[in-house]
């Protein structure tokens, strides 16, 4: 017998489909939502009738179903065959600048003649596509676009749209160029965490999809619960479900356990906190720095960087904020309002723990 049927006996699995664990898998039906998708769909619904869409700002914490409700809507328009609407969906994370969102567009509306053509030549190929018909736009993490331009011209040009930005920052809206401001008039959706039981009715459901019946122990499943409410991100929940069960398979039983979840808890946990050792020199530079000055401004904590010889720019900086914050070496917190306007307060967390009650 062959080394890989050697390891894996018969060839039996315990995951019946894993791609319900994923995090950009849509279910069919978005639980615990149902007020937030009512809300979203009435500022889509005017274009239905040819009319111009209202646009929306919404806002939460991670892994609260911000994306994967509005996916889930845009996905509904694309099966009930709403030919005068189109869904654009786009991940500012990864498409953070005007010319990559323009390309993703492009992309999507089926146009291939992108090369050697700038942003605004692209913008106008784009818009007068678009303008035949009406529009929904997803901006996910909108927070991270580096350029505001794309914003001004749809909401300039674009005739019959709506605009929904996702963020995990309310005070976002509040740094917007006034241009931009002034013509989005967005109204404002929160979405606030859920509760034990919701977290709980979620990673069950997504459970019966993914596993076959009767794999997982009560207490497993309770002590992933457990972790995934007190980490308040569902998506994180799906990661630790999924690597319990790689666990269990990789030991060769038939049943996920509580000692599996514990395993993948602490393979989680060495995951979002990195080794120090594998940042960048300058990224090593920064985190001393914020050390030093944990609780300060983000503006005062980059002039101490500077004084020290630090050599990156204010926006450099900035990104390389986010990245640690991601990483769970750092948390900050927006301010809004004060006697000197919005600001970020950064604390180091160090490589041990994540401060969940400062985020």
């Amino acid at each position: 017998m062959g080394m890989f049927k050697d390891m894996l006996g018969s060839g039996e699995s315990i995951f019946r489909d894993t791609t319900a664990l994923d995090f950009d898998y849509i279910p069919k039906l978005v639980p615990y939502r149902e007020a937030q998708q009512k809300q979203i769909s009435l500022c889509i619904k005017p274009l239905v009738d040819k009319r111009n869409g209202r646009n929306m700002f919404i806002y939460g914490p991670p892994g609260v179903g911000k994306s994967v409700v509005c996916r889930h809507l845009l996905k509904s328009l694309e099966d009930e065959e709403i030919d005068d609407v189109i869904p654009i969906y786009i991940n500012c994370w990864k498409k953070n600048t005007f010319f990559k969102i323009m390309l993703e567009m492009c992309d999507i509306l089926g146009y291939k003649f992108t090369h050697n053509k700038k942003s605004e030549e692209l913008f106008g190929i784009v818009k007068d596509m678009l303008n035949k018909r009406s529009v929904v736009f997803v901006l996910d993490e909108v927070d991270k676009l580096e350029e505001q331009d794309f914003l001004y011209n749809v909401l300039e040009e674009i005739y019959r749209k709506t605009v929904i930005m996702i963020t995990n920052h309310k005070e976002w809206i509040v740094e917007l160029d006034q241009r931009i401001k002034s013509r989005l008039t967005a109204e404002l959706l929160e979405f606030h965490p859920y509760t034990k039981e919701e977290t709980t009715g979620i990673l069950k459901d997504r459970l019966k999809y993914a596993f076959v019946p009767g794999t997982w122990e009560d207490d497993a499943f309770r002590s992933a619960a457990d972790k995934t409410f007190q980490l308040g991100d569902v998506r994180a929940g799906l990661h630790l479900i999924k690597e319990s069960g790689n666990i269990a398979e990789d030991g060769s039983s038939k049943k996920v356990t509580v000692e599996h979840v514990k395993k993948a808890i602490e393979k989680f946990d060495e995951f979002n906190i990195k080794d120090k050792e594998e940042l960048e020199d300058d990224t090593k530079f920064m985190l001393e720095v914020i050390k030093r000055h944990s609780g300060k401004r983000i503006g005062d904590i980059y002039k101490e960087y500077q004084k020290d010889g630090g050599k990156a720019v204010y926006k450099t900086f900035q990104r390389k904020v986010d990245s640690l914050a991601k990483s769970k070496f750092i948390a900050v917190k927006k301010i809004t309002g004060g006697s000197e306007g919005s600001t970020t307060i950064i604390m180091h967390t160090g490589a041990v723990k994540k401060l969940t009650d400062f985020e």
